[in-house]
């Protein structure tokens, strides 16, 4: 058992297939014909892709970051040579496949026009809102938070003084993600009437 665990991609493997049991299983008719199929696919793809971003911004905002000044300095290494890069590249890519997914699902819907120009019911405005929250927050992982942190942690040539300056860059756009990122969720999650 213990070596079944250790190994990362077979449980990811195994959970998928699980997953796919349970979809087929408890939810078939989810599943009846091309476009139940594909509406319900990228349904469960955006919230898998979306929870792996927020909680690596969580992750980042409430442990990464706040721990990295009581971390003795020949010890830092560690995190900005090694576990940062690839939080970064999850980070990121989960950022693109949840917004890549969410207008999928919302042009399968058949809301996606009227959610961005935030006009139809009440539930397509929360959504709409939701979603240009989303995009907003996915532009500052990809054009402010990863160019910045790639100065930061020394995967492009930077100076001393470039890295300074590109720290609070990251950390602004990082605090806005989370700052907007409880609006967002709360626009998601009601929209899709969860909450009632």
């Amino acid at each position: 058992m213990a070596k079944f665990f250790a190994n990362l991609n077979l449980v990811v493997v195994v959970g998928i297939v699980l997953a796919v049991v349970v979809m087929l299983g408890l939810d078939r008719e989810a599943f009846v014909g091309t476009a139940s199929c594909i509406k319900s696919t990228f349904v469960w793809l955006h919230v898998f892709f979306g929870i792996l971003w927020i909680g690596l911004l969580y992750y980042l905002n409430f442990v990464q970051v706040p721990t990295m000044p009581s971390i003795p300095a020949e010890q830092k290494g560690a995190i900005t040579g090694h576990i940062a890069p690839k939080v970064f590249f999850y980070f990121r890519y989960a950022a693109l496949l949840t917004v890549i997914t969410g207008l999928v699902v919302a042009k399968n819907g058949g809301f996606l026009e009227d959610a961005l120009a935030l006009k139809g019911t009440g539930h397509v405005k929360l959504i709409g809102v939701g979603m240009w929250l989303a995009l907003i927050m996915a532009f500052n992982v990809w054009f402010i938070i990863w160019p910045a942190q790639k100065k930061i942690l020394g995967i492009v040539e930077a100076t001393a003084e470039q890295k300074a300056a590109a720290a609070p860059r990251a950390l602004i756009a990082s605090r806005t993600n989370t700052l907007l990122s409880f609006a967002m969720l709360y626009a998601m999650v009601a929209s899709n009437n969860v909450l009632g």
